[in-house]
């Protein structure tokens, strides 16, 4: 894994709609600005780019739970990659899909529901903005919600932005519930 950077984002909201939000929600993105070893060039065996998937999202699994604080668990989770212009849109989902998901359930300490994903093909200051579910079962309206990011200088033509995002519960002042 050939690694630029890593940013570490944290919202926390306090107060919405003129009330206040106790405890206050918080969503955490960890990102990583990688080198694309596929840039430039296809290839049918994408296995080196489902390693790497494999190998950043513990890392950034681990940071984004980390950045939630102590004693905080992750309630719900989502991922996303934006490959630069030099690579191709299934390079992300080779990322993403194949070997992603098991070191992000490790950290969070759980996951029975899939971890929702978005990808994309853009430059450098692209944003992403990546679904968020609840980790354990993907009905549960309270943490259907969203999280972006945009790093100025990334993705360059032969990198790639990927991204984990964590939230320690739902929407601040959830009331959405299901038809009985």
């Amino acid at each position: 894994m050939e690694l630029r950077k890593i940013v570490v984002q944290l919202v926390e909201t306090h107060r919405s709609a003129g009330r206040d939000v106790v405890p206050a929600t918080r969503v955490a993105v960890a990102a990583a600005v990688l080198r694309n070893p596929l840039a430039g060039r296809f290839v049918d065996d994408l296995a080196e780019l489902e390693a790497l998937g494999a190998e950043v999202s513990g890392v950034l699994a681990g940071r984004a739970v980390a950045a939630l604080g102590p004693n905080v668990s992750p309630a719900a989770y989502g991922k996303g990659a934006i490959i630069g212009l030099g690579g191709e849109l299934e390079h992300a989902a080779a990322v993403l899909h194949p070997r992603f998901g098991a070191p992000v359930r490790a950290a969070v300490g759980g996951g029975a529901a899939i971890i929702p994903s978005t990808k994309k093909v853009a430059g450098a200051g692209a944003a992403i903005t990546m679904p968020l579910t609840n980790k354990d079962d993907i009905w549960s309206f309270d943490e259907m919600d969203a999280a972006e990011i945009a790093i100025p200088d990334a993705p360059r033509a032969d990198e790639m932005v990927v991204c984990v995002v964590v939230a320690s519960g739902g929407r601040p002042l959830a009331r959405t519930r299901k038809p009985a």
